[in-house]
This record gives C-alpha cells, sequence and structure tokens, in this order.
C-alpha cells in the first residue's frame, strides 16, 4: 500500500511526503500512529512549536518584485554519531559518510570514551597519529571536521560509570585515589576543547549504581562541579540517562531535580530510545502496544518535570531484516517518532545512534543504520531526509508590497534573503528566526 501525506504547516509552505509501505506495517500499528487526532495534534505542535512569525522590512525593496527567502539551518538539532569516522575502508564510503554531517545531520555526537581516549595513563588518543580503536576515531580530527562543516558537536561522555565501557584500566580500586584523576581528566578536557565542542554529556548512565563498578563517592556531582570549574561558561552540559522503553522515570527526574537544587547546572536531559531487538521491530510492525504515541508522551511528559530541555540521545530503530520490507518497516517507524519527538516542545535535538549498518558496538543489531555496509542510502535515511530537508524546511519566493513589510511564518532557524531594490540593485541579507518577529 502507498499513502501520500499532505501536511499544510505554514503561508506559502506545503510539505508533501510520499512514504512507500509494500509489506511493511499493520493496520495493528497503524492504529495508534494514524489516529486522526494523534496526526492533527502532532502536525498542530510543529507548527505552533518548532515555527514563528517572520518580519522583513525592506523599505528600499522594488514594489511587486521577487523577494526570496532560504532556509540556510535549523535551530533545532538532528544528529547522529560520528563514531565510524575515517573507518570505512575506502575513501569513497568515507566521504559519503563524512557527507551525512553538515548534510542531513547538523550535529554529531563525537566519541570521548575514556576506556578507549586513554588505554595507556597519561598517553590520551587525542591526535590523526593515534592507534586504532574500532568505534573510537582520535578525537582532534573528529572537531576539526566538524568545525569544517559547521556541525554543532557532543561530547559523549566525560565519565561513564559503566566499567565495559567508561574508564581505562589502569583506574585504582580506590574511591579517594579516583578523584584527583577524574578531575584531572575533566580540566585536560576543558582545556584542550574549550568551547570548540559546543555541548558535553558531563555524566553518561549513573543511576543504576549496583551494577556500574567502583566510583568516586558522589561523583555524579564531583564531575558536574568540575565541569563547571573548568569549562568555559558557553559550554553546555548534560545529563543522560534511561531508555524510553522503561517508561516514565521518576527516580532519574529526582536526581537530576537534587543535583539542581545541589547547585548544580544541568543545560539539557538526555534520554535514550533504543529498539535494539529485530523481533522486538516486527513486534512494533505487527501492532504491538510498544513506543506507542501515547507511551513517547508520557516519558516526555515525565521528563519536563526536570525544568530542561530534553535531547532525544541515542536513537536505535532495528530493521526486523535485511529485506525490502523489514527496510520499509524501519523507515515508517523512525519516521512516526521522529515527527512526534520534533513536535514536543521541550525537546532540543534528535540523534541517531549507528549510522551505518555493521557499524554498532558488540551486541547491538547489524541492520540499524541509515546507511546499508556500502554506505548506500536505505529507505530509513530518504524517510528522514524527506523530513529534515524538505518538509521541516522553509523556502519561499514572495511578492513585496508597497510600504508594507514582508512577512511569513517558517521553521526556526538561519535564513538567507535576496531582493531586488527599486533602483535595480540585488540585495541579500541574513537572519536568524528564533520568535516572533525576528527578521531584518
Amino acid at each position: 500500500m502507498k499513502r501520500i501525506w499532505v501536511t499544510v504547516l505554514g503561508v506559502g509552505f506545503l510539505a508533501v511526503t510520499t512514504v512507500a509501505r509494500e509489506g511493511g506495517v499493520s493496520a495493528g500499528y497503524l492504529k495508534f500512529w494514524d489516529e486522526p487526532a494523534v496526526q492533527t495534534r502532532i502536525t498542530e505542535d510543529i507548527r505552533s512549536n518548532r515555527m514563528a512569525e517572520a518580519r522583513l522590512n525592506l523599505p528600499s525593496v522594488k514594489p511587486d518584485s521577487d523577494v526570496t527567502i532560504e532556509q540556510t539551518g535549523h535551530q533545532f538539532l538532528f544528529g547522529g554519531n560520528i563514531f565510524l569516522f575515517g573507518d570505512l575502508k575506502t575513501s569513497e564510503k568515507n566521504k559519503r559518510y563524512e557527507e551525512t554531517f553538515g548534510t542531513l545531520f547538523n550535529a554529531a555526537t563525537v566519541p570521548f570514551y575514556w576506556k578507549t581516549l586513554e588505554p595507556e595513563q597519561g598517553k590520551p588518543r587525542f591526535t590523526a597519529d593515534s592507534s586504532y580503536e574500532y568505534r573510537r576515531p582520535p578525537t582532534d580530527p573528529v572537531v576539526a571536521f566538524c568545525e569544517s562543516r559547521g556541525v554543532n558537536m557532543n561530547g559523549h561522555a566525560i565519565i561513564y560509570g559503566m566499567r565495559r565501557w567508561g574508564h581505562p584500566v589502569w583506574m585504582p580500586e580506590d574511591r579517594k585515589a579516583m578523584e584527583p584523576i577524574f578531575e584531572k581528566h575533566v580540566k585536560e578536557l576543558a582545556e584542550r576543547y574549550s568551547t570548540r565542542v559546543q555541548r558535553w554529556d558531563v555524566v553518561n548512565e549513573s543511576i543504576d549504581q549496583a551494577n556500574r563498578g567502583l566510583m568516586p563517592d558522589d561523583y555524579t556531582y564531583k564531575t558536574f562541579t568540575w565541569a563547571a570549574k573548568y569549562f568555559p561558561s558557553a559550554v553546555r552540559f548534560g545529563i543522560n540517562d534511561c531508555d524510553m522503553h522503561g517508561g516514565p522515570s521518576k527516580r532519574y527526574v529526582e536526581i537530576i531535580r537534587d543535583l539542581i537544587d545541589r547547585g548544580i547546572r544541568i543545560d539539557t536531559v538526555g534520554v535514550q530510545m533504543h529498539i535494539f531487538n529485530p523481533k522486538e521491530s516486527q513486534r512494533i510492525a505487527e501492532g504491538a502496544d510498544i513506543l506507542t504515541p501515547a507511551k513517547n508522551v508520557a516519558v516526555l511528559d515525565c521528563l519536563k518535570a526536570a525544568g530542561r530541555p530534553i535531547h532525544i540521545s541515542e536513537v536505535t530503530v532495528s530493521a526486523p531484516d535485511d529485506t525490502e520490507a523489514g527496510k520499509t518497516i524501519q523507515a515508517e517507524i523512525a519516521r512516526n517518532l521522529y515527527r512526534l519527538w520534533f513536535s514536543y516542545p521541550e525537546v532540543m535535538g534528535i540523534t541517531w545512534w549507528n549510522v551505518a549498518d555493521g557499524g554498532a558496538a558488540p551486541g547491538e543489531p547489524s541492520y540499524s543504520g541509515l546507511y546499508d555496509k556500502e554506505i548506500n542510502p536505505k529507505p530509513v535515511y530518504h524517510a528522514l531526509n524527506a523530513l529534515i530537508n524538505r518538509e521541516w524546511r522553509t523556502r519561499l519566493t514572495l511578492k513585496a508590497g508597497v510600504g508594507k513589510p514582508v512577512t511569513f511564518r517558517g521553521f526556526k532557524g538561519r535564513y538567507r534573503v535576496t531582493w531586488t531594490d527599486a533602483d535595480g540593485t540585488a540585495k541579500n541579507a541574513v537572519f536568524e528566526l528564533t520568535k516572533d518577529g525576528d527578521g531584518i
């Protein structure tokens, strides 16, 4: 079955998205997601929360001439982890992988896992000539690349309590002895990267301490304190934990609010959403009551009580298999989740986790990428691209009136405007649309 959505989001803006569903999701799945009230609410909330009224004052514009309006960047952060940077075996594949950042995605999560960043004490793997580690490229080249593309960066993570992924094997087995080593690590990252990395997961997955391994006492509080001491104030601090599968986590909110009450600056709250099991994707497609709109909203409503913007920080949507039907299911699930998350006012960004098939951590699914193993785009890539670069990007040509500003409603972000003055001179200007009334 093939269906076409036509969504009118603003004056002069018509979004048309076509999604093929041959052999894809079932009527049971559609019962949750195609309910008219659900889709109407999502569309209205996108218009209300992600768009604003712009006002362009062009006093010398030639009457009845064209004013061209082009959105060149999103305020919202659409990201992916960039863990396979430089690791796709051929220059052609590496180039296609890199092109994802700056075209589809305006943000990247850069791997700073301490265990592989500093496998030998005092010899961190920052520079391009460092040793090879799977999914852990040297960080300096990644940061430089993202800077060259204007890509916003999230450092993941300064401290990760789980021993398997977290701090190095040489770490002493003594809580007190760890503290100065932790502080030195925070200071070193701050001095090396300053404001070059705009955001950090200061602490990752700190709730389940019973299964994390030996750590300094109250290490989450202390790590945020050290981060505030050494990083410039412009750098944003995030905490990252939980999975939306588990439903609302009041415990997570309590921990965040306790840290804030104790004077800790937390700028964003990260929440994960991993469909790791291909069988679970199939069950969702068949209509199982899993990650439905209502369940997604319940989690976000709970996190809203923390009083901070929400980052959907790690997204895995595994395809049930590598068939065309399986790829279609992956695209459909991802498209619906992105639309709902984008509509929710407190969400500030969404980060896809494994960009390419076969590029996941051990034990994670092989078919969760936007690309296949040859870095060919899959249906899920096209679904997200249709949202990010077409449905949610404003491009307009309007006629200039006499003595009146040019107004339009567009998606929040960076814009370029071109017009012709009354004397025939071509003009252009740029501006940021973040709220009603912004413009030139």
